[in-house]
Parts: C-alpha cells; structure tokens; sequence
C-alpha cells in the first residue's frame, strides 16, 4: 500500500510538472520580445506595450486562428522578421499569450 501511495503521489507531482512547461505563459513571450525583438525599436516600437497593443484581443485571437501571427508580427516589426521566422513553436505560443494578455484592451504591462 506505501508503494502504491508513493507511486501515484509521484505521477501527480510529474504530471502537473509535465502540463506546467506545456502551457504557455506571456512572461516567456515578454521575455522572448525583450531578448530577441528589441530591434523593433528600428520601427518605431518604443517597447512590448506598443507591440502588443496594435490589436485588441479578438484582433490577435482571429489573427491566430487564421494562421496569420508571425505574418503580422513581421508586418508590426519589419526589422525583426528574420527572428520572427526562426520562433519556435513554444516561442510563437509565449509571445501570443504576451500580445493577447497585453492587447490594447487587456492590461497594461510593465516592460522595456
């Protein structure tokens, strides 16, 4: 019985360590703006709050069903196109999360 305890008490902390790193999370993606899109700046980006605000939330949630976020994001931030074609989907997730979170009828956001 003390086998079978550890053993499940061991599946549950594994699956919710599992199903944390699956989700995505907005302050990978304002992370992810700050390391790799500080270029934007080029394009008259001041920051992510500016990024993130050039849709509202809808905007951004059709533009990810459609299939067409990095097209946008290259269009929003031209000199960073090389690196927005390189994201990885888990990049691609975070920096959604980020945008959508922070979208102009979201919540403002504290970041450089």
């Amino acid at each position: 019985m003390k086998k079978l305890t550890s053993f499940l008490l061991a599946t549950v902390i594994a699956g919710s360590v599992f199903t944390t790193s699956a989700m995505a999370n907005p302050a990978y993606g304002q992370r992810f703006y700050l390391k790799k899109l500080k270029i934007c700046k080029k394009d008259g980006l001041k920051n992510g709050a500016v990024f993130a605000i050039k849709h509202n939330r809808k905007g951004w949630e059709s533009l990810k069903e459609s299939g067409k976020l990095q097209q946008e994001w290259t269009n929003i931030c031209p000199h960073g196109a090389k690196k927005i074609k390189k994201m990885r989907d888990k990049d691609i997730k975070n920096l959604y999360d980020f945008v959508w979170k922070y979208a102009s009828d979201g919540e403002t956001p504290t970041c450089g």
